[in-house]
């Protein structure tokens, strides 16, 4: 038993990271998937400025993506239509209205030459072997920006999750340049779609936003939604409106879906039905408004870490700086080595080296040759010169010789080392030149990606604040029931789905219950009302009750103002059975007596006025212990005015 379950738990911990590090959480330097990681590389790999089929880009990422066709053609189509790495071609899908995009093999795409600015550099990837070992893959891109900020990410792991908002292009490399010169910088959301968002609970990425659509209400009777809330299209907030309808929520006579290019959902309104009316219940009831919790986890290190959008951006502060650091001594090699082998090639022709070799008979004496012939510029030569600058040199051929230009090998050679020049500068003011690289970045988007969400302050709207009354809370006698639903009786109150009402039972018992929709409260339900504190403490309630034992009946008045929800209470102590109950001071109690001896008042009178009001939980005051006839309850009229 021991052996299955340290075999269940090995296996088990196997796929949960690689569940969590190789499919769902993105990685924090370049901000993507592995899946997405493969598209880009796939489309590196096959870029000649032409559109690519998606279905060919789909099945040479297999070489790569281990888990089918299906999981790339959805996140390339998902990664193109974020409208920063991919161009597309075709019919993509639209993010307004949720329609999907067209099979692979009718739509086209290829890699956007930004994408390279920012991403791609063989020279300092790290490459690993595919799943079959036939191929390269990277680990991860030299990411120059915070693409996991941009992009925004979603994914369900074991045990873990992951949710981050896109945010403004713009925004997040002004916050990396604030982050270079050490300045204070803040960083909210900003969405495709628009919209409103409240970012009053953000806590730096670590808590949740509250976004709303942008409602125009000009006009009274109608109301035109004009962007949609973060996580919506206009087919599902159609369908929350309509369910929300249905449920009685609010009222409306129709829907009308004009959405091209730009979101116009025009919602119609019942007659007797006004826009300021409504505005609360679509809030609360419909996808108009809903909360975003926030959890920015990303693999960092080869470790899942939660991280605050604020220490992303210091992380990639310094990132861009590792990045380009790394590009600048890749290219002072390049550069290095172009500038010994055009220094190399100048002597080897101005000064006929080549001429020596003619003589010779083996190849070791000509490289030799060549050898002896470099020895006295050995102070112009960049460095020290190997067999294989020397078989470089001989391969030549004549023709580049007769015709070669020394005016032309010294200007490139002054280039190359203007260039060193530049990148030794460079180097040396590295924080100063990644601040330049994102002003350039940020300069060839200045026409795109504009803030398309506003940022403000509002409060959740409260379903039970937004809830119409709109519900008739009926009574039936005859069958005992209570509810919104019940169809005979008599009309109790106004309620809505969220209203709780105070139900007192003939029993004596009372309780706070949510308003039902049919629920049995036996035949004799002696008071039913709203159970919200103004509506309460307009009642003082009289209650005439006789203990079976003694036969002695009391007169209770109290008010209730403080309950649990659907808990018991009782009214009377146990023993007594209710006689009569009442809300109103004006009335009194008529007791007539059973005739005997010596019994000379048959007839007694209580008002109910002239008893104290105590605490519900107090007995009531005893009225009498005489025999009765009859008890009843009448107005009060006073017998001194004529």
């Amino acid at each position: 038993m021991s052996y299955v379950r340290s075999i269940y738990n090995k296996n088990f911990l196997e796929y949960a990271s690689y569940v969590i590090k190789d499919r769902a959480i993105p990685d924090l330097k370049d901000g993507l998937k592995p899946v997405q990681r493969r598209i880009l590389h796939t489309l590196f790999e096959v870029d000649d400025g032409k559109f690519h089929k998606v279905a060919n880009i789909v099945g040479s990422c297999m070489k790569y993506h281990p888990h089918g066709d299906a999981s790339i053609y959805s996140a390339l189509v998902v990664l193109a239509n974020k409208e920063l790495f991919i161009d597309r071609q075709g019919n993509f899908g639209s993010l307004l209205t949720g329609d999907e995009a067209s099979a692979s093999r009718y739509i086209e795409c290829r890699i956007e030459p930004f994408a390279k600015q920012v991403l791609y550099n063989p020279d300092i990837t790290e490459y690993i072997d595919s799943y079959d070992g036939r191929n390269k893959e990277p680990v991860v891109f030299p990411a120059k920006i915070p693409v996991v900020l941009l992009h925004g990410a979603e994914g369900i792991a074991v045990g873990m999750s992951t949710k981050i908002l896109p945010h403004n292009f713009h925004e997040v490399l002004q916050a990396v340049k604030s982050a270079l010169r050490e300045e204070e910088f803040e960083l909210y959301p900003d969405f495709p779609g628009g919209g409103l968002v409240d970012v009053s609970d953000y806590q730096d990425g670590l808590g949740k936003v509250l976004v709303r659509a942008r409602v125009d209400t000009t006009d009274p009777k109608r109301i035109f939604i004009r962007e949609l809330p973060f996580g919506s299209t206009t087919e599902s907030l159609i369908n929350s409106i309509e369910t929300a309808a249905r449920k009685n929520k609010f009222k409306i006579s129709g829907i009308n879906d004009f959405t091209t290019d730009k979101v116009e959902i025009e919602i119609k309104l019942a007659r007797g039905e006004y826009t300021q009316d409504v505005l609360d219940a679509l809030y609360a009831f419909t996808d108009c408004e809903y909360a975003i919790s926030v959890n920015p986890l990303v693999i960092k290190d080869n470790t899942p870490t939660v991280m605050p959008i604020s220490d992303i951006i210091r992380f990639h502060a310094n990132h861009i700086i590792e990045v380009l650091t790394a590009e600048l001594k890749v290219e002072q090699g390049h550069l290095r080595d172009r500038l010994h082998a055009r220094t190399l090639e100048r002597i080897f022709i101005e000064e006929r080296i080549y001429k020596k070799i003619e003589e010779m008979t083996t190849q070791e004496a000509v490289i030799q040759a060549v050898f002896d012939g470099l020895k006295p510029f050995k102070k112009e030569i960049p460095r020290q010169v190997t067999q294989e600058d020397i078989e470089r040199l001989l391969r030549i051929p004549i023709r580049r010789i007769s015709l070669y230009d020394i005016n032309k090998n010294r200007k490139e050679v002054a280039e190359i080392k203007a260039r060193l020049k530049e990148v030794k500068y460079h180097l040396e003011h590295i924080r100063e030149y990644a601040i330049g690289f994102l002003d350039r970045m940020m300069e060839s988007m200045s026409d795109r990606f504009k803030r398309l969400t506003r940022v403000g302050s509002f409060e959740k709207t409260d379903v039970r604040d937004a809830a119409q009354r709109n519900l008739e809370l009926r009574y039936d006698k005859s069958s005992g029931y209570l509810g919104y639903e019940v169809k005979t009786g008599e009309g109790v109150c106004a309620v809505n789905q969220y209203d709780r009402v105070l139900v007192i039972r003939k029993s004596g018992i009372y309780s706070v219950i949510d308003a039902p929709d049919k629920l049995f409260v036996d035949k004799g339900m002696l008071f039913c009302s709203l159970a919200d504190k103004d509506e309460l403490a307009a009642y003082v309630f009289t209650i005439l009750y006789k203990m079976k034992d003694s036969g002695a009946y009391y007169l209770k008045r109290c008010s209730i103002e403080q309950f649990i929800i659907k808990k018991t209470y009782h009214l009377v102590p146990e023993g007594a059975e209710i006689v009569d109950f009442t809300t109103r001071e004006d009335e009194e109690f008529v007791f007539l007596y059973k005739k005997k001896p010596r019994l000379k008042v048959l007839e007694e009178r209580f008002r109910v006025k002239d008893y104290l009001v105590k605490s519900v939980k107090a007995n009531g005051t005893r009225l009498t212990t005489k025999e009765t006839r009859t008890v009843k309850r009448v107005l009060f009229r006073n017998k001194s005015k004529k």
